[in-house]
């Protein structure tokens, strides 16, 4: 069992227990943190998986910004359990057998795909190096990437323009 193998396993069971913790918990605040660090094993995944692009960018986008608007949403809501809602027990059932049956179409889908069989090659080629991103990106998606640019700048003077106060 190589290295690739334990890492690969110590990630996955991080990242079940780390997602059931996200809903299981009963602090919000411990639910964000847990989806943080799902978020990190699941980068450490792409990282054996060769894609260090989108490891870097889900760390960025998803543990960093999107978890940290998350935490200030639950900070400044400021729930605590007198100001819960009550629970209906009828609710709650018809959304476990929709769960349960959620989970049966996804299982009946995943064991018809070629998905299951094929296994993911760890650390070989070279497909999701930034290297050979920024080389397309700029080589060939040049144009592109200038006027897509250019839109996002006019689109930020005009929303100053538009929240201008008269």
């Amino acid at each position: 069992m190589g290295i690739t193998q334990i890492l690969f396993w110590f990630l996955t069971v991080l990242a079940l227990a780390s997602a059931i913790v996200v809903v299981t918990a009963k602090s919000p605040v411990y639910s964000i943190l847990a989806l943080i660090v799902t978020f990190f094993s699941i980068s450490g995944h792409y990282i054996l998986m060769n894609a260090q692009f989108l490891a870097i960018v889900n760390i960025i986008v998803y543990a960093g910004a999107i978890m940290v608007l998350f935490l200030f949403v639950v900070m400044l809501m400021n729930l605590n359990a007198a100001s819960e809602p009550s629970k209906n027990r009828i609710l709650q059932f018809i959304g476990l057998i929709s769960g349960g049956c959620l989970f049966l179409v996804i299982l009946a889908a995943f064991m018809r795909s070629d998905l299951a069989n094929s296994m993911v090659q760890m650390n070989e080629g070279n497909a999701g190096l930034i290297k050979n991103l920024g080389k397309a990106l700029f080589n060939d998606y040049v144009i592109p990437f200038e006027i897509s640019s250019v839109l996002f700048l006019s689109a930020m003077i005009g929303a100053v323009l538009i929240g201008k106060k008269e």
